[in-house]
């Protein structure tokens, strides 16, 4: 998961809010919590009947709490949930459902009605998606999942639609997006409660179609338990998450479960890039799948006589019926031409056709990644939320150009796997001119140990290696190196506001030091 401020930044032609009301429908008459309890075969606390109370909203954080909630107390890697019921019951939660460690983690007679049930979690995005009146039978929602390439796509699905005349939401890495106004997120897919929420609120709001990201924690935890997907999509698959993930079988097992026809999440329409062994294996897996490749591969959406253009690139998409469409963007590596293919796939399955979607296409600009910082100097300074091996490779690899060095600054997350530091340390290696490994967000690691296990990686290359583990430093390094037509490129943390150490979030974005440090060499 990424690290992310409380605020989202603003961006051209769009209204910026804080965590707030637009989250949550406006409350209704509400659902009998007996209902509740049949539907999840939960069962009161003490026995007897359930108690005939309504219940208006869902949540699992206590400080986010509206009268009439219920509150779910989860099991949690370092704390019980059910350890803030009592916090919750003052802010006028109306019942509580927990599992047999949290009804103890309460103590005595519980204050409010409270259900009990073996696996909680597992009922919990169900059970919210009745309480919000099943959000995704009135919206049309696509689900867009893959290792990289997530955030890049939902953001080309939504200004389609928004080209072919739909009100379309967005929910991902970046945020939240309500009908142009946008919400920040601290998570790809947001818990099951909250989730249900905010389709529920698009849906009070007039939103007609939802894109979202769809993690593999997502997934597996059931964040998007009780979602009805139209439309699935995936991008790629690469090492990432191993460190949730026992293997990367298992990794790709959970992206699955969103195209599976056994899986209960299985959307109804599945749209599969083949341009790599798992695409290939999921398009099997769905039986049915609307496949697109950038590569050659066999497809029913191709891309053909790519061109340079601009900042971005051309290119020209084969439909299923053979018919020839030139689209233009504004993002530029052979990556996007995947991502392209999957949003065009996607749209034209919704009914925006490639004709009436490629304005949005065309306009689509995607903060953090490969977002240019241009202060007037005579080289190119890019920022991207690179942070795996294969999306470092993809990013390098559409940099690199004969005659013009490229430099790359980037570090490795803490806590998070860390058996990609030092193939992303021979990738930049390789690829780079000069590679200044610094810090990104070391959480509750020795930031030296992250960056060594980078180093070790990155022996036996041409480039110049350097070790500068203050990042505002290490992009002021790069910056001074860069002459006349070479590239800098600060990777890993994009859009993000914020370097997190040990429980230390101090703000830091990598596009403000990179701007500034380009001011401070006029």
């Amino acid at each position: 998961m990424a690290d992310h401020d409380d605020h989202a930044a603003s961006r051209e032609g769009v209204t910026t809010v804080q965590r707030s009301d637009e989250l949550r429908p406006s409350k209704g008459a509400g659902v009998r919590l007996p209902a509740l309890a049949a539907q999840v075969d939960a069962v009161p606390a003490g026995g007897g009947a359930v108690p005939d109370v309504s219940i208006t909203g869902v949540t699992l954080r206590a400080q986010d709490l509206v009268p009439g909630d219920l509150f779910a107390g989860l099991p949690g890697s370092a704390t019980h949930g059910a350890r803030y019921a009592g916090d919750a019951i003052e802010r006028g939660a109306v019942a509580v459902l927990t599992d047999p460690a949290g009804l103890a983690e309460m103590g005595g007679a519980p204050a409010v009605p409270t259900l009990v049930h073996p696996a909680p979690r597992s009922v919990l995005g169900g059970l919210a998606a009745t309480v919000y009146g099943n959000p995704s039978d009135r919206v049309t929602v696509v689900g867009i999942t893959g290792t990289s390439g997530k955030t890049t796509t939902t953001y080309l699905v939504e200004s389609g639609l928004r080209a072919g005349g739909h009100t379309a939401g967005l929910i991902g890495t970046i945020g939240i997006r309500i009908d142009g106004a946008d919400i920040p997120s601290a998570l790809t897919t947001p818990e099951a409660p909250a989730l249900q929420a905010m389709l529920a609120a698009m849906a009070e709001r007039g939103v007609d179609t939802v894109v979202m990201e769809v993690s593999s924690h997502a997934l597996t935890l059931g964040r998007v338990d009780g979602t009805r997907f139209a439309v699935a999509g995936f991008t790629n698959l690469s090492r990432d998450h191993l460190d949730f993930h026992p293997t990367m079988a298992d990794y790709f097992e959970a992206k699955a479960l969103l195209f599976d026809q056994n899986s209960p999440l299985h959307a109804r329409r599945a749209v599969v890039c083949v341009d790599d062994d798992a695409g290939r294996a999921m398009a099997q897996r769905a039986t049915d799948a609307i496949t697109v490749s950038a590569t050659g591969q066999p497809a029913h959406w191709r891309a053909t006589d790519v061109t340079p253009s601009g900042a971005g690139q051309e290119f020209t998409v084969v439909d299923p019926a053979g018919g020839r469409h030139r689209i233009g963007i504004r993002l530029t590596g052979a990556y996007n031409i995947a991502n392209c293919l999957v949003a065009l796939a996607i749209l034209d399955a919704v009914g925006v056709s490639p004709e009436r979607a490629a304005d949005g296409l065309g306009n689509t600009r995607v903060p953090g990644r490969l977002e240019e910082v241009d202060r007037g100097q005579d080289f190119l300074a890019l920022v991207d939320y690179a942070h795996k091996p294969g999306a470092l490779r993809a990013v390098l690899t559409t940099l690199r150009r004969p005659g013009r060095r490229l430099a790359v600054v980037f570090g490795a997350g803490g806590d998070r796997d860390p058996g990609k530091r030092g193939p992303m340390g021979a990738v930049a290696a390789e690829l780079a001119d000069l590679v200044v490994v610094t810090d990104d967000n070391p959480r509750s690691e020795d930031p030296a140990l992250i960056r060594r296990e980078i180093l070790d990686g990155a022996t036996g290359f041409a480039a110049e290696v350097v070790e500068i583990g203050d990042r505002h430093e290490a992009i002021r390094h790069a910056v001074g190196w860069a002459g006349p037509g070479d590239v800098v490129l600060i990777a890993g943390k994009g859009h993000e506001t914020g370097q997190r150490a040990g429980d230390v979030v101090r703000p830091f974005d990598d596009r403000v030091e990179l701007a500034q440090a380009l001011e401070d060499l006029r």
